[in-house]
């Protein structure tokens, strides 16, 4: 600060005293310690995310392992025709979208639920033990909670299963049958899930200015009213943007939690892109198909967020980009 007596009879002045602009050579030595620590996630992002985008090349190559990465003969979008004309691909888009905007409205919407019933206990104790009873499906991989499942949902010997035979009744094939597999899929996706999510709606909600609550229990405002009126609003722009990051995953889908809870006997929904990729490329061996594959995937993912993120802001959201 520069001190510069201000006109006769007023008191002195705090005028800022522009500085010289300093150069990124002198950011770099004095915060030098922060930039190395920066090093660590740009490398893990250059080597393991940008990096490998140089076999996106293989979508366009017959690619021959005889003949090598680069010595493959180069057929163009060939590969693309190849795998639209193939009966299996038209199955695994339907099933994918199927599984995922599924999720999107039950796995998206119940950690906002959650959240908003969880910001309404006012015991301490109560909440924090909830809240880690609900995270701890999502640190759990998808093999032991596909394990879980079958001991739990099977037909022949499932616990479930067993106390509804105990009990007089028929068993259930909630993973036997592909229609039940479904709904057991989508609701085990829940299950692993709404704890998790909870997460960030409630760090979101923590940031509500307390007194717009007060003011409506000041106008006779009940919990029901103040949820709908000033936390969903308040929040609402948390909402919009995971919404939009999750409409990028709608044609990615998890390989892991299809191949966890698949089995023989339901298989109408189980071919996804994710198994397809790797039924064509890991078991199969042909890699161009699976990148093409993949490529495609992407590639689609990335025109929906751009998608939405363009009718979010066309609503007069943010959006993420």
């Amino acid at each position: 600060m520069k001190v510069q007596d201000a006109a006769p009879g007023n008191e002195t002045a705090l005028i800022p005293f522009a500085g010289k602009k300093q150069g990124t050579l002198y950011y770099l030595r004095r915060d030098w310690q922060l930039y190395l620590l920066l090093l660590i996630p740009l490398a893990f992002v250059l080597v393991f995310k940008y990096a490998p985008m140089s076999g996106l090349v293989l979508a366009f190559k017959d690619y021959k392992i005889a003949h090598g990465f680069w010595s493959s003969e180069w057929v163009g979008l060939e590969v693309f025709k190849d795998i639209f004309a193939k009966p299996d691909f038209a199955r695994a888009i339907r099933n994918t979208l199927l599984l995922n905007v599924s999720d999107l409205i039950f796995s998206f919407t119940m950690p906002i639920i959650l959240s908003l019933l969880l910001n309404e206990v006012k015991n301490a104790f109560f909440k924090r033990v909830n809240q880690t009873l609900l995270y701890l499906p999502h640190f759990l991989s998808w093999v032991i909670i596909g394990a879980i499942a079958y001991q739990l949902l099977g037909e022949g010997t499932g616990m479930i299963n067993n106390l509804i035979a105990n009990l007089g009744g028929t068993r259930i094939p909630f993973l036997q049958e592909n229609v039940n597999w479904l709904i057991s899929y989508i609701f085990i996706g829940v299950w692993q899930s709404m704890g998790w999510g909870t997460i960030i709606y409630l760090a979101a909600i923590s940031g509500i200015n307390p007194e717009l609550y007060e003011a409506a229990v000041v106008d006779g405002a009940g919990r029901w009213r103040k949820m709908w009126n000033i936390t969903l609003p308040s929040i609402r722009v948390t909402i919009v943007t995971l919404l939009i990051l999750n409409l990028g995953h709608v044609m990615a889908g998890s390989f892991e939690r299809v191949f966890a809870l698949a089995n023989k006997a339901t298989t109408e929904f189980t071919t996804t892109i994710p198994v397809l990729v790797y039924r064509w490329g890991i078991e199969g061996g042909n890699f161009s198909r699976a990148t093409a594959l993949g490529l495609f995937q992407a590639v689609v993912g990335l025109v929906l967020i751009l998608i939405a993120d363009r009718v979010a802001k066309k609503l007069g959201e943010d959006g993420v980009i």
